[in-house]
């Protein structure tokens, strides 16, 4: 497969309607087109529409995918849910960028390989599915995806060196959400997506709070729904009526927590740099620990084997005539299977006068054995490989 490009939109707050999906069937004759989706795969060719445009006038989440290295999700939300002026503190260049169309906020994060084995998953129409949990999650005001976007975007660096100019080390961190270090599946499937480091990850845990001091307390919440007026109640269950329930739930989440759940005050800022060289020292230790780990398994295994041998000499020793006899017989066969055993048990007869200082005498049977059969080439080739 020499080119591979894989699209995917879904239309989650509104289906489109017949009108909308013809303009957008005008884009691409070949795509599967329902009205919550649009998906279509290029071998050749490229998609005629721009996804950020379809995105501002029908689509709710994107995927693209490609075999050489790219990998782009978008996503749009309404404003009210989650505030433009939050999202730009996570904004990286080209990595993570944001825009404000009529009333909602899209979100783009790119990520890029184009100097490495490229991680293509050629299962691309299940990846939509398994990140798109993370836009529910950011319109209840949980910015740990924006946090690992903007994380993933700088993890590039160690990647591609020319990806930001030295000034970036100097970056300071945004602010830092509650529960980075119990990622939900959504958010696991978009950090894998966005190639972000499991080091850069578990040095980011560092300085966010654990997210169960803030979860959300059925008895508040119960509370809090009980004294809005009843009018914005009536209003919810309209809406609620309309199909507007996952958007109305979406809500009443994020105004009953308020900003201040999502807002936790942490340690200083650290900087770009304060990052990526705490990744790397963790990726240093973790691979010194397993160069250890590896060496200790083979020394474990290097002394069972010479403990396993010894058993076998011990055994050999109170068998020695035998084993000479055992050795004469498999020759006698003519067989070449039978010559690979008889050198085998030769090897271990003089690894056994070794161990015991008696060299000479097993050199001068073996100078025997070889004058008897001289005229048995392929065993004198066998016996010449092992040095007998």
């Amino acid at each position: 497969m020499s080119e591979y490009q894989y699209y995917e939109f879904l239309a989650l707050d509104r289906p489109l309607d017949d009108d909308e999906q013809a303009e957008v069937r005008s884009l691409s004759t070949r795509a599967t087109i329902t009205a919550t989706s649009f998906v279509n795969e290029y071998h050749w060719g490229d998609f005629q529409g721009a996804p950020s445009r379809l995105m501002e006038l029908y689509y709710d989440a994107h995927l693209y995918v490609t075999n050489w290295g790219t990998h782009r999700v978008m996503f749009r939300l309404p404003c009210a849910l989650l505030d433009p002026d939050v999202v730009e503190d996570y904004c990286v260049g080209d990595q993570v960028i944001s825009w404000v169309v009529d009333e909602c906020v899209v979100l783009d994060f790119t990520s890029e390989d184009h100097h490495g084995e490229f991680d293509f998953d050629y299962d691309a129409e299940t990846l939509l599915s398994a990140i798109v949990g993370t836009r529910a999650e950011l319109m209840t005001g949980d910015l740990r995806p924006l946090y690992l976007a903007w994380l993933a975007a700088y993890g590039a660096w160690e990647r591609d060196e020319d990806v930001f100019d030295r000034d970036a080390d100097n970056d300071l961190e945004p602010p830092v959400p509650p529960g980075l270090g119990t990622l939900t599946a959504a958010q696991q499937a978009l950090a894998s997506f966005l190639r972000l480091d499991d080091d850069l990850i578990a040095t980011a845990v560092g300085a966010s709070t654990p997210i169960d001091e803030y979860a959300d307390d059925p008895d508040e919440l119960a509370a809090w729904i009980n004294r809005m007026p009843v009018i914005d109640k009536d209003r919810l269950l309209v809406r609620v009526a309309q199909g507007e329930a996952v958007r109305v739930q979406m809500e009443l989440l994020r105004h009953s927590r308020g900003d201040a759940s999502r807002t936790i005050p942490g340690p200083d800022r650290r900087t770009v740099a304060d990052l990526l060289d705490e990744a790397a020292r963790r990726r240093a230790e973790r691979e010194r620990r397993r160069a250890e780990q590896r060496a200790d398994e083979q020394a474990r295994r290097e002394q069972e084997r010479l403990d396993a041998r010894e058993r076998r000499l011990d055994k050999l020793a109170d068998e020695e005539h035998a084993a000479w006899s055992r050795v004469g017989a498999m020759i006698a066969t003519r067989k070449s299977t039978e010559y690979d055993a008889a050198v085998t048990l030769l090897t271990d007869l003089r690894t056994l006068a070794e161990r015991e200082d008696r060299d000479d005498t097993f050199a001068a049977r073996a100078l025997a054995l070889r004058e008897a059969h001289a005229r048995k080439p392929a065993l004198i080739e066998r016996l010449d490989r092992a040095g007998i």
